[in-house]
This record gives structure tokens, C-alpha cells and sequence, in this order.
């Protein structure tokens, strides 16, 4: 049966707790500041098909950077068309962009122009953004997760090395950044500037790929 809408705070609750993946459930993605300072609620309208974009976001990138790189901090996930329109329009300085451009970004509960499921999340490495604030170049941990996630897209911000992180129906691959160089680093379906063995260097002293070994559930209490 589809969920609908929560119309209780105690059905937000519920919504809160569906697990998306090994590290996050829903409730990790809907927090946001817009909406705590100005009183507006961040409530899928489509809950199931934000889980579902939510759930691949965070399967196949979060989940893999978590293992490699420890906690990561979520600066912005899930956004209702309501929030984000209120955020693209109303808010100053403005920090969304328009519904239609976010549809599959950070609104994981409509499809994009193509038809295509997606979801967005804006967030730090805290492993990663200690090392950027005494000079490490964002370029080594982007083409880190080119060579090793699944993403549509990263966008890059200055403070913390922060970055928009997509996953998407049709993968992209392309990084875009506001930070020094600032630019395109690499369009869609373009080939890297970089050699394989070149990118390498970049990140030739980062931990193993999922190399985090987190304690193991006890035989009897598997499912």
C-alpha cells in the first residue's frame, strides 16, 4: 500500500525511522535550517518514491564513503517542493536553486524532466576537510569518488570542501565546483583531464576502499 503524506507529527516519526541503508535512515535527511528558523515543514509529499531515490543515494555513495572515511556530516538532504521553493524565492541570501532544476537533486520525490529518480545530499568528510583547511586541493577527493562511487554528479563548495553529492537514473559523472579552480572539472560524459594513474597520486594516501571494519551482528541475532 503507498504511504501517504504524514498528517501527525507522530506519523513524521514513523517516516523518520524507515532504514535506508546499512548507516542512515530517512530522518538523517530532513533536517534543514531554512526550514527550522522560518517554521516550515520538510515532509515528503511522495514518501515512497523519495525512500526509494534515498534508499540507492544511500546504498551505493554514503554507505561506501562512511566505511572508508568514518562519520560523515549532512549539511542538507531532502528537500519538500514547498521548502525548496520557499528557499529558491523568499529567503535571503537565497540558497536554493528553482524546483524544476532540483526535481531528482535535493527533491527526491519528483522525477526530473526525463523521467529519471534522484536524490541529492550536501555534506562534508570531516576526515577530508581537516586536511583542506591546511591547503589539500578538493580536486584529490573528487576524482577519488569518480574512480570509486557510482555518483551523477559533484559540486564543490569552499568551506569545509563541502560538496553536493547526486546520485541519479543515467549516470553523468560530472564535477563542477565553487572552489579554486573554480569551474568545470569534468562535463557529462567527458573524459577526465587526468590519466587513471595520475588521479591515483592525488589519493595514493587514502584510507582502503571500505576499509572500515565495523563489529559484527552475532550469529544468533542475524536476520
Amino acid at each position: 500500500m503507498p504511504r501517504r503524506r504524514p498528517g501527525t507529527y507522530t506519523g513524521l516519526e514513523d517516516l523518520g525511522r524507515v532504514r535506508l541503508s546499512r548507516h542512515f535512515f530517512l530522518r538523517d535527511f530532513l533536517q534543514s535550517e531554512i526550514g527550522n528558523f522560518y517554521g516550515r515543514p520538510n515532509i515528503p509529499d511522495d514518501p515512497d518514491l523519495a525512500i526509494a531515490a534515498g534508499t540507492r543515494l544511500a546504498t551505493e555513495l554514503l554507505d561506501p564513503l562512511v566505511e572508508t572515511f568514518g562519520p560523515l556530516a549532512i549539511r542538507s538532504g531532502f528537500r519538500s517542493c514547498d521548502l525548496n521553493h520557499f528557499g529558491a524565492t523568499e529567503v535571503t541570501p537565497q540558497k536554493c536553486a528553482s524546483n524544476e532544476s532540483n526535481y531528482a537533486g535535493h527533491i527526491w520525490d519528483r522525477r526530473d524532466a526525463n523521467g529519471a529518480m534522484g536524490a541529492t545530499v550536501s555534506l562534508a568528510v570531516p576526515w577530508f576537510a581537516d586536511q583542506y583547511a591546511q591547503g589539500r586541493d578538493w580536486r584529490d577527493l573528487a576524482w577519488w569518488m569518480h574512480d570509486h562511487l557510482p555518483k551523477h554528479a559533484t559540486y564543490f563548495f569552499p568551506k569545509l570542501a563541502a560538496f553536493n553529492l547526486t546520485w541519479r537514473e543515467g549516470v553523468e559523472n560530472s564535477i563542477y565546483s565553487f572552489a579554486n579552480p573554480k569551474g568545470k572539472l569534468l562535463g557529462a560524459g567527458a573524459e577526465p583531464s587526468e590519466s587513471r594513474a595520475e588521479r591515483a597520486v592525488r589519493y595514493a594516501d587514502f584510507p582502503a576502499y571500505r576499509g572500515i571494519a565495523y563489529p559484527p551482528i552475532p550469529e544468533r541475532w542475524r536476520p
